[in-house]
């Protein structure tokens, strides 16, 4: 396979598909949604098999526990990609909104329209819930999307990718608005990311090494994070029972996602008090745990924290652990070692909430919840096209309005400027 015909064949495919899907109307978008969402849960046989087949080829090739965890499908996991779908299209279509229409003195009259990015390509290891997920996300923000899987999910991706375009034909809507790329050649990345005449927006999800091939070779603009270094702050105003709930939940819930805590910060006013149930917890569920000098004296089974601890996203059953005097130096770590992911804080104190609130500068800040809740699902966006990092227009879990832009439209009555 020529990989710069066939990628730009697929370039020159998406732009024009693009052009389709934005002036498609809600109710056709919808009923594609719907139909893909039929196909997941009829196919959900078929779904399993290709992905038990993907699992066995990737624990013959030795990948580890976290890149397996994400690649791995269930009954579950392959209803909640139906769902989403369905909540998807649920959701207001947001193409074609207008909002701030104001007079100007000339009378003319000046607003801002959403409109539709236009080609986004979504490069992605494991995860084949994101061939559902982005599909449907930028079907109904009016994108067309072109789609790179591993080559660990590739029978997974294929295998989602046929009801997506079955839902597409059902609704009179081009299947090339949602391709999913044949080739596993790593050239193919390559050429994706360069080519700015086809493509609007790239969004990469998966390892450090693949955001970081494309942060430096992308010549087009990139919605991304590179980090999830999340952080429990337990406050000495906390809750007890609240406090040792979230703090277990963000780290075991699961352990291979970017939303999972990977530094616990307690108060030492607090910390003789919930440290050692902590630890216990964790213990018992083979966390290795890292700490402070004072974490360790309360917790004498901690191995010592190195500097570089503090800024590592394990993705695995392992914790650092640091007690700090108060709130300004919890904000304060943070602030130094920090992703600007997602960042929590338990506490009782309502002045102390709001000023985490405000002094946390990452995507999403939380007050008495779990860090795991950073989730498209979960915010009432149907899904996630990613989470972003960047201070651009898509901060946090990107939906439907992070996959749109907006244009200024004049609504004149035959005004000229004078």
């Amino acid at each position: 396979m020529d990989i710069q015909t066939y990628m730009h064949g697929i370039g020159k495919a998406a732009r024009a598909a693009s052009r389709l899907v934005a002036k498609a109307d809600t109710n056709a978008k919808n009923r594609a949604l719907h139909a893909m969402a039929e196909a997941i849960e009829r196919d959900v046989e078929k779904l399993l098999a290709a992905n038990r087949k993907d699992m066995e080829a990737a624990r013959a090739k030795g990948l580890d526990a976290a890149l397996l965890d994400r690649l791995g499908l269930n009954a579950k996991t392959v209803a909640a990609m139906a769902e989403g779908l369905r909540q998807i299209a649920a959701l207001p279509d947001p193409v074609g909104e207008v909002t701030g229409l104001n007079y100007r003195p000339s009378g003319i009259q000046v607003g801002r329209m959403r409109v539709p990015l236009g080609v986004v390509a979504i490069i992605y290891e494991s995860r084949p819930n994101v061939t559902a997920d982005a599909a449907g996300l930028c079907l109904k923000s009016g994108n067309a999307a072109i789609l790179r899987g591993g080559s660990e999910a590739i029978l997974s991706n294929q295998a989602v990718a046929a009801c997506v375009h079955e839902g597409l034909r059902a609704a009179g809507l081009p299947e090339s608005a949602v391709q999913v790329l044949e080739t596993t050649d790593r050239a193919a990345v390559g050429e994706l990311i360069t080519m700015r005449d086809y493509v609007d927006v790239i969004v990469p999800r998966g390892g450090k090494g693949l955001i970081e091939r494309i942060m430096n070779e992308a010549r087009i603009p990139i919605i991304k994070h590179l980090h999830g270094v999340c952080h429990v702050y337990i406050d000495d105003k906390a809750d007890l029972d609240k406090a040792i709930r979230i703090a277990d939940n963000a780290k075991t819930q699961r352990y291979g996602t970017c939303n999972t805590m990977e530094t616990l910060l307690v108060a030492e006013a607090i910390a003789p008090r919930v440290l050692p149930q902590l630890a216990k917890i964790y213990l018992d569920k083979g966390v290795e745990l890292r700490g402070c000098d004072k974490s360790r004296a309360l917790v004498p089974q901690m191995l010592a924290a190195t500097e570089e601890d503090w800024y590592t996203e394990y993705l695995a059953p392992i914790l650092s652990v640091r007690v700090v005097k108060d709130l300004d130096q919890a904000i304060d770590h943070i602030a130094t070692y920090g992703s600007q992911h997602t960042d929590a804080i338990v506490t009782e104190d309502y002045s102390r909430a709001r000023r985490f609130l405000a002094e946390v500068d990452s995507s999403s800040v939380m007050v008495n919840a779990s860090t795991r809740f950073a989730d498209g699902f979960e915010y009432g966006l149907g899904a996630e096209i990613g989470i972003s990092t960047d201070k651009i227009h898509a901060r946090g879990p990107v939906g439907l309005e992070g996959l749109t832009s907006q244009k200024w439209v004049v609504l004149g009555e035959g005004q000229i400027r004078q």
